[in-house]
């Protein structure tokens, strides 16, 4: 009986993260998930934050996503997103910007579809900076 499961995490533009895991934990729509090796078949979305992926040898990996689908088979967990960045690549500066900015496109917002857009993307940024906070708290 195998006590891993492969894990792919994949980006609109690349593969972030390919390899075995012990234990995967990621925000799912209706709270956190844990999904071991042999899980049930799962399709569900997720929440924008972070995965967190205990590696085969008991290291661990962080990956920031925007949100995006979850497919979880008993032997492989594929985690795919818009925009996703590993917890190495994240950047404080790059992230405070960012939410800047969508704070300011809130406050110039004209119609009801400018506001939705600029709260998803300051949810967004708000979760990657927690999510950074907490991989830097790990290290």
């Amino acid at each position: 009986m195998a006590n891993t499961i492969h894990v792919d995490v994949v980006s609109a533009e690349e593969s972030i993260f390919s390899g075995e895991a012990r234990f995967v934990a990621l925000p799912g729509e209706a709270g956190e998930l844990g999904i071991f090796p042999r899980h049930t078949p799962l399709i569900t979305r997720i929440r924008p934050g972070a995965v967190r992926i205990e590696m085969a040898d008991g290291g661990e990996e962080f990956v920031f996503v925007a949100g995006g689908i979850l497919e979880v088979q008993p032997d492989s967990v594929t985690v795919l997103s818009d925009t996703a960045i590993r917890g190495k690549d994240l950047d404080d500066e790059k992230a405070n910007q960012a939410k800047a900015a969508a704070e300011e496109a809130l406050k110039n917002a004209k119609s009801d579809i400018d506001i939705a857009m600029a709260q998803s993307e300051l949810a967004v940024m708000a979760a990657q900076i927690a999510a950074l906070r907490k991989y830097r708290q790990k290290k």
